[in-house]
């Protein structure tokens, strides 16, 4: 097979690996009203497969810190687009093979996981290796593809249900899981760079020892708990919580909170200045307290959609912003780096939904409760952020 040998290539396949990795985490919460329906499984059991998908993305993340630079990004990659077309195809059939449904809904989200945790790993340090200006803004817009991936996945699959029907979910199931497919091919002729050479890279034990890195680590938990407690529940919250049409509730929940996160990634991307990261950081941190507040104790639909949408635009920046504060205070971090943000990050992604789903159940399946809870997550950002200045000022004095 011809290898390709222009960098935007890679750019661009990293791209479609975030579309993908927002299909790992955007498209099963769609469903899950329907698999409550379906395969009578309860609201713990949905935040059960909410949790393992992170679980699984979580134990990758760690192992490929350890493993991805002996083996290679290719190989790593390749097999991390597989698995997810393994596991969402594996939606559509493995619930009807086992005899209980939800043991086959348990298999696929594991499979699909693990391949959504490899692909977390690798894509930043991909990008970040290409021999490119302005890297800071090109991972800005390179995590921005996850947020219209999730559009796509969103208005799609709402697009789809309303032509075939909801009860031919399994279809478009085996339709999402074709991009992945695609992806891998695509992946075996862009070209690959390594990102630090093995003799500089700073080991876990000197990431460990680093001040820094631990603070990065809370940064990236508070950003997947902000972010995925919203989206992992605004579908089902419309649903059941607020009483709109699924149609409805999925294109002004979880879609408009994509496409205002996609926004203010894109636009950092392009317009951003990294004097004030720390300042808009804070200001999104604050706002996104505020979202979850509303949500918490606002009953009027309208305003509770808002605010998810809102939401989006407030947890946008976190991820990358803290992606670009580590490259630039850690350079010899490596994949090691990545891999244990990454891995900070998918604790995050699953814990803020779990305990927002936990809590709702203990509390009658209110999922009001839960958000009001979820605030908690970005206060500890806010935290983090005036921890970060203070250490800045007295590195500087």
């Amino acid at each position: 097979m011809r290898r390709l040998t222009d960098t935007k290539h890679t750019v661009r396949a990293s791209s479609l690996g975030y579309v993908i990795q927002s299909m790992v985490n955007t498209f099963a919460p769609l469903l899950f009203v329907t698999f409550q329906n379906t395969y009578e499984v309860s609201l713990a059991q949905i935040s059960f497969l909410i949790a393992i998908n992170f679980v699984a993305q979580i134990v990758l993340d760690f192992l490929a810190s350890g493993f991805a630079d002996k083996i290679g990004y290719r190989k790593c990659v390749v097999a991390a687009q597989i698995l997810i077309t393994v596991g969402i195809a594996g939606l559509a059939f493995l619930p009807d093979l086992f005899a209980n449904p939800f043991a086959g809904l348990v298999t696929a989200v594991i499979i699909y996981g693990c391949g959504g945790g490899l692909t977390e790993v690798l894509l930043t340090p991909i990008v970040q290796a290409c021999p490119i200006e302005r890297k800071d803004k090109a991972v800005s817009m390179l995590h921005s593809f996850y947020c219209w991936g999730s559009v796509i996945v969103i208005l799609g699959s709402t697009a789809f249900f309303k032509v075939a029907g909801l009860e031919n979910w399994r279809v478009l199931a085996c339709i999402w899981a074709v991009l992945p497919l695609v992806n891998a091919i695509y992946f075996l002729i862009v070209p690959m760079f390594e990102l630090v050479a093995e003799e500089e890279r700073m080991s876990f034990r000197d990431l460990a020892g680093n001040g820094t890195f631990w603070l990065m680590i809370i940064f990236m938990f508070c950003a997947g708990s902000c972010e995925m407690g919203i989206a992992q529940w605004a579908s089902n919250f419309a649903e059941e919580g607020l009483h709109v049409t699924k149609a409805a509730g999925d294109l002004l929940g979880p879609c408009l909170f994509a496409a205002l996160k996609g926004a203010e990634r894109t636009w950092y991307g392009k317009k951003g200045n990294d004097k004030y990261l720390w300042g808009f950081m804070m200001f999104c941190a604050i706002l996104c307290a505020v979202c979850y507040l509303v949500l918490g104790l606002v009953a009027a639909p309208a305003i509770a959609l808002v605010a998810c949408a809102i939401a989006g635009f407030s947890t946008g920046v976190m991820w990358p912003g803290t992606f670009t504060h580590a490259a630039r205070t850690l350079p010899r971090g490596g994949t090691a780096l990545f891999g244990m943000l990454a891995l900070a990050g998918d604790v995050g992604c699953g814990a803020g939904p779990a305990i927002v789903g936990a809590i709702s159940s203990h509390m009658g399946d209110d999922l009001r409760i839960g958000f009001l809870f979820g605030t908690s997550f970005a206060v500890l950002l806010v935290i983090g952020l005036l921890i970060l200045k203070k250490r800045k000022r007295t590195a500087a004095a």
